[in-house]
C-alpha cells in the first residue's frame, strides 16, 4: 500500500469518492450513483493522464482542506471552484481550475467552495488507493455503500494515493466555456396525461426554482403547483436518473445520481441525458425552464454533447 495520502484538515459539506457509477444492480434496489456531472468528472482525470474511469474526489458547496504527506503529486480541479494551493513555505497560490498542478509534500489544497455551481472534482495523477464495491468505487451514502464505508469524509480521515511517482511534466489546461443556460430539455413522461391541460401548459411554459431541497438524490422545485387529475400515487416503478415526479402537493422532484431504484409518485417528464449535468449543478435558487424535445431530437443533442465532450478531451492531447 502507498504511503502517500492526502489529510483531511477540513472535510467539506460533501466530499466523497465518486466514479461513472455502478451498473446492472437496480434489480438489487442499489442505484447507479456516480458523479453528478459526468464531464467534469471525466475532463479531472484527462487533466492528468488518468483513465477517464479513474475514481476522483467529489465536493460540494465548500470543499475539502487537504495537506499531502510522503509524496509528490499531480492534480488538477474541474467545475466552478474557488480554490488556494498553499506551500509549505506558506506561499500561497491561486489556483486556476482546469489545468494540471505540482503539489509538493506538506503542501495543502484548500478547495474554498464553488461558485456558480454545485459541485467540482479534484483528481490525481495515478488515482486513489481504494477498494471497488460492486465494481465501483463510488460512495453513496444514503446506503453506506461504496469508499470510505459509504460515508462523507470527516476531519483527520486519510485519502490515499496510489501512484507519486509523476507521470506528467508539462503544464496541461483545457479552455473550458460553460455556455449553459437555464433551458432543460425534457421528453414526456410515461404519466404526463395525469396532469391537467393547465398544468402541462405550466410545465413547459412557465419558470420554476431550485429549492434548498437539493443533494445528491434529488432537487425540489418551487413555483407552480402541477395538478394531478387522475391519481396522486401509482403502483411503484423503476426509476432513472433525470425522472421528473411529482408528489401530492405538485411541487416537481427530479432524480440526480443517488436516487432510489423505484417510485410511487406519477413521472410528468425526463431530462435528457445531455441536459443531466447541468441539472445536477443547479444551486438554490437557480431559475429553471422546461423544454419538450421528441426522442429523436434527444438523441441528436446527446450525440453533439459527446462530441463537445470530446473536444475538450482532445485539448489534452
Amino acid at each position: 500500500m502507498s504511503n502517500t495520502y492526502f489529510e483531511i484538515l477540513r472535510p467539506g459539506i460533501n466530499t466523497t469518492i465518486q466514479d461513472k457509477g455502478r451498473n446492472h444492480m437496480h434489480h438489487l434496489g442499489i442505484t447507479v450513483s456516480g458523479a453528478i456531472d459526468q464531464r467534469n468528472y471525466k475532463l479531472s482525470n484527462k487533466l492528468v493522464n488518468n483513465d477517464l474511469n479513474q475514481a476522483v474526489v467529489e465536493f460540494a458547496y465548500q470543499g475539502p482542506l487537504l495537506k499531502l504527506k510522503n509524496g509528490k503529486i499531480n492534480f488538477s480541479i474541474t467545475g466552478d471552484v474557488l480554490f488556494k494551493i498553499i506551500k509549505q513555505n506558506s506561499r500561497i497560490e491561486d489556483g486556476v481550475c482546469y489545468k494540471n498542478y505540482i503539489l509538493e509534500d506538506e503542501d495543502q489544497i484548500d478547495i474554498i467552495s464553488t461558485k456558480n455551481t454545485a459541485y467540482g472534482y479534484l483528481s490525481v495523477n495515478g488515482g486513489f488507493e481504494l477498494e471497488k464495491v460492486w465494481n465501483s468505487y463510488s460512495t453513496n451514502t444514503k446506503a453506506n455503500i461504496g469508499s470510505n464505508n459509504g460515508k462523507k469524509y470527516s476531519i483527520e480521515d486519510k485519502i490515499f494515493i496510489k501512484n507519486s511517482n509523476l507521470q506528467i511534466s508539462k503544464e496541461i489546461k483545457i479552455n473550458y466555456n460553460d455556455l449553459s443556460d437555464n433551458i432543460i430539455r425534457v421528453i414526456k413522461g410515461t404519466n404526463f396525461d395525469y396532469f391537467s391541460n393547465e398544468s402541462q401548459n405550466i410545465f413547459f411554459n412557465k419558470e420554476f426554482s431550485v429549492t434548498k431541497l437539493a443533494d445528491r438524490m434529488g432537487i425540489r422545485l418551487s413555483g407552480h403547483n402541477l395538478e394531478n387529475i387522475i391519481n396522486t400515487n401509482i403502483k411503484s416503478e423503476g426509476l432513472v436518473r433525470g425522472t421528473i415526479q411529482v408528489p401530492a402537493d405538485g411541487n416537481p422532484i427530479i432524480m440526480l445520481s443517488d436516487h432510489g431504484t423505484i417510485g410511487g409518485y406519477p413521472k410528468i417528464g425526463v431530462v435528457i441525458s445531455a441536459d443531466l449535468d447541468r441539472v445536477g449543478q443547479l444551486i438554490p435558487g437557480s431559475a429553471i425552464n422546461f423544454k419538450e424535445v421528441s426522442l429523436e431530437e434527444a438523441q441528436n443533442i446527446f450525440k453533439a454533447y459527446t462530441d463537445d465532450t470530446n473536444k475538450y478531451l482532445n485539448e489534452c492531447n
